[in-house]
């Protein structure tokens, strides 16, 4: 077993303190990774404070990994010491079903994330990226470009390929495709980099009118709605082939739903609470539209992404903070005040005491 350092939440208070524990010896198709930066997701948040009702403890958070790879198992054949590598929301699944097969893993009804999220009997427990290493086999890591940023780069590996992947599947990925936008965070700041990248015009739709500058002039964004502004939403009817919803907090559905173009797409990405379901108007489909849901990319799919990425020059805005801020962090995301994302950088401040 591998000696192991990070940061864990015992209990639902989420308070994120020093952890000792082990990791697997590396196997013959692993890579053993010196973690380097560690992005923050909601996800994370969601988790440790166990607002499902979930979760598992001791827990380390962390699945936008990125590292350099120090062992290489003897059937390895994607790295070599010394490689960069990343590691997103998942470290396994059944490698036999239909989704595995075509390249879904993410979609795989056995998948094994990359910490474990929920109370499961007899199953390993698996700890994330607030942590120094990581053993991982090498199918489930994704190749990082020399040529990008590596703290801005390693929330591409969830909140990247969250956005990219329903872009691409639902032919978004055009010049002269409309995209909308629907809330300007971590995932929408780069589902608007993504849109643009691929030449598609992206209209960001937001409930506060004060994001309007963040949009046009620092994002470059074609458009902006201001969603409360019935006059710009009415403008806006029949005008969109698909609109990208980031939003988890309950929200009406009709107005985006008339804003699409016939055969377009609501796609919905924010994580709902299940305590307040949605409510779907079914007339606004009538128009043959689509309401559809969508989660992060196979491992194919995030190479692909993190190569488009590195061509284009595409980073998360972030954050770089120490570990030992990282519960004032998560304080500052419970609250929205982020620009757009946090980045733990691992490698400099993760002192083991």
């Amino acid at each position: 077993m591998q000696r192991a350092f990070g940061y864990a939440a015992r209990d639902h208070s989420g308070a994120l303190s020093p952890f000792s524990f082990t990791r697997r010896p590396n196997g013959d198709r692993d890579i053993t990774m010196k973690i380097l930066y560690c992005g923050i997701c909601h996800t994370d948040l969601d988790v440790i404070k166990n607002k499902h009702g979930i979760s598992s403890y001791p827990i380390v958070p962390g699945h936008e990994i990125v590292g350099v790879v120090t062992q290489a198992g003897r059937k390895v054949n994607k790295f070599k010491v010394g490689d960069k590598a990343g590691v997103g929301c998942l470290i396994g699944s059944c490698r036999e079903c239909d989704n595995c097969h075509a390249g879904l893993e993410n979609y795989c009804p056995k998948p094994v994330y990359t910490y474990t999220i929920f109370e499961s009997d007899g199953d390993t427990k698996h700890h994330g990226g607030y942590s120094d290493v990581l053993v991982v086999e090498e199918h489930f890591a994704v190749r990082i470009p020399d040529a990008i940023s590596l703290a801005g780069c390693a929330p591409l590996l969830c909140a990247g390929i969250t956005v990219y992947s329903p872009i691409r599947h639902f032919g978004l990925d055009r010049p002269g495709k409309r995209i909308g936008v629907v809330g300007l965070g971590g995932l929408g700041h780069l589902a608007v980099k993504f849109g643009k990248a691929f030449g598609a015009g992206v209209t960001v739709i937001s409930s506060s009118e004060r994001k309007r500058q963040e949009a046009i002039e620092e994002l470059k964004a074609d458009s902006f709605i201001a969603s409360h502004d019935l006059n710009q939403m009415q403008a806006a009817i029949g005008t969109m082939d698909g609109i990208i919803d980031t939003v988890s907090v309950a929200h009406p559905l009709k107005p985006l739903l008339d804003l699409l173009r016939t055969d377009g797409k609501l796609i919905m990405l924010g994580a709902p609470d299940l305590e307040k379901p949605a409510q779907v108007p079914l007339f606004p489909l009538f128009g043959r539209k689509s309401l559809v849901g969508s989660m992060c990319g196979g491992i194919k799919e995030t190479q692909e992404m993190m190569d488009f990425a590195a061509e284009h020059n595409i980073t998360s805005n972030v954050e770089v903070i120490a570990m030992d801020y990282v519960n004032e962090a998560m304080d500052r995301l419970a609250r929205g005040d982020v620009r757009y994302r946090f980045v733990i950088d691992i490698v400099n401040t993760l002192t083991n005491l």
